[in-house]
């Protein structure tokens, strides 16, 4: 019988040829093996059962130093303590073994969590960016871990990792994911609580409120024919702005949602965002850029088609088979608005930074600007209203987004054709008698915005009286 252990004794204990079995004393059956490799474990020693069941059980607690010496005496008690109330504890740790082999990793729960909610419940692009997120920051840390056993600061702790690396609002993206993972996982009964519970974003995100001004409008659009992209993304740039629908929904946009002859494109609710089938009007500047698009992309599937084919990870993938993506017309944009050393690529737009999102929004504003009802503002937008109200509107206002589409379509007009030009009035000085008509001196011709017109066509259009001539008024 050993006294008391020590971890200096402990530590000081040589192997011999056999294994060597102490017992501390007043410790109830709690013991050391010094095996001849080295190798020394606690155990527990106890008897366990009732009359002739009654027999002598050995808990093995665990390797030293791996299981420090206060651990085991704590996990020792603790095994006595359930032997007093009849419960074996070789018994419940051999069930917890067990368990703990069918438990699932969170390796093994991410592959459940796409498959049976994120590719059902979300849509491609959704559950493709929470598939990636997982792979790249939740795998590599917690991969092989079971689920069961990670913990709230484990969460923490790889959240202040993103965020130190400077990417704060993959941080949040990231903690979005998790606890929709978790959540997932509690909901199957695969583990009892979600360890994401009250963990508050990592990072604060600002609403964003950029949109494009008038005169940036004008300078986007003429400047998109030299920006160095695809014309594909270009004409989704210039759509977005026409129409003022969501990104994804106009890049995943088919031939066969649109009606050309009647200039509708209905897109299916299971592509809607607000999962309700959505009919947008499209007026003459969206049939423009359509048609344009028909010449490029009308034998494919998709309208903005993406021409990258074969590849080494998709062997099978050809031409046109699969749209672009939103990420690269988010990086078409990001990079025509930066000056890159390394591609020798230059600003293009110099304006101030704006995103696709931001051309969505810019529709928005100027729509709101005219004095559109915003019940109406919401069906252009395709915002879905959960409201009591809502479930019984099922008027679908295609007369009053009809109106209000036609309205930008020509305000857009008139915006892209604004020039900076002289004042009439500072050409032609208007006369103090209001009952005269307007005289205007006889040219040969007459310049206006860099173009020559004859002196009659421009009597004509002005509607002056020619005061070379007797009694000839030109109506």
């Amino acid at each position: 019988m050993a006294k008391r252990f020590t971890d200096a004794k402990i530590k000081g204990l040589k192997p011999t040829s056999k294994r060597v079995i102490l017992f501390e004393h007043g410790g109830r059956g709690f013991g050391l093996r010094v095996e001849p490799s080295g190798r020394k474990s606690f155990f527990l020693e106890y008897r366990f059962g009732e009359a002739e069941e009654r027999r002598n059980r050995i808990l093995t607690i665990g390797k030293y130093p791996t299981v420090s010496l206060t651990e085991a005496r704590s996990i020792a008690s603790q095994s006595l303590s359930q032997i007093e109330q009849d419960i074996d504890p070789a018994t419940q740790k051999l069930t917890k073994k067990i368990t703990d082999q069918n438990a699932l990793t969170v390796g093994d729960l991410v592959e459940e969590y796409i498959e049976k909610w994120a590719r059902v419940k979300k849509k491609e692009q959704s559950w493709k960016e929470d598939e990636r997120l997982l792979n790249k920051d939740i795998l590599p840390v917690f991969g092989r871990k079971k689920a069961k056993d990670i913990r709230r600061r484990d969460i923490v702790l790889l959240l202040d990792a993103i965020v130190k690396r400077g990417a704060t609002i993959t941080a949040n993206r990231v903690l979005a994911v998790t606890r929709k993972m978790f959540n997932f996982a509690v909901g199957r009964d695969i583990i009892d609580a979600s360890p994401c519970v009250q963990i508050p974003a990592p990072s604060k995100e600002n609403r964003r409120e950029r949109y494009l001004s008038e005169n940036e409008i004008k300078v986007f659009w003429k400047k998109l024919d030299d920006a160095k992209m695809s014309q594909e993304i270009k004409l989704a740039l210039k759509f977005l702005l026409v129409t003022g629908q969501r990104k994804n929904e106009v890049i995943g946009a088919e031939w066969n949602e649109f009606d050309l002859k009647n200039k509708w494109w209905t897109i299916p609710e299971e592509k809607s965002k607000s999962k309700l089938t959505h009919r947008v009007p499209l007026p003459s500047t969206a049939m423009e850029i359509l048609n344009e698009l028909k010449k490029i992309t009308g034998q494919y599937q998709f309208v903005f088609a993406s021409r990258v084919g074969h590849k080494k990870r998709n062997p099978e993938r050809k031409a046109g088979m699969f749209p672009i993506l939103g990420s690269a017309v988010d990086r078409a944009l990001r990079n025509n608005q930066t000056n890159n050393l390394k591609t020798k690529q230059k600003k293009n737009f110099n304006l101030e930074h704006f995103t696709p999102h931001d051309l969505r929004r810019t529709v928005a504003s100027m729509i709101t600007k005219s004095g559109v009802d915003r019940s109406v503002l919401k069906k252009i937008l395709n915002h879905a209203d959960r409201g009591v109200t809502a479930v019984h509107d099922i008027y679908e206002y295609d007369k009053e987004k009809q109106v209000h589409m036609l309205a930008w379509d020509r305000e857009l007009k008139k915006i892209l054709a604004s020039q900076k030009r002289t004042k009439s009035k500072e050409v032609f000085p208007k006369k103090s008698k209001k009952t005269e008509p307007k005289r205007a001196t006889p040219k040969k011709t007459i310049k206006e915005d860099g173009s020559t017109i004859t002196y009659e066509q421009f009597l004509k259009e002005e509607n002056l009286r020619d005061f070379t001539k007797k009694n000839n008024l030109i109506l």
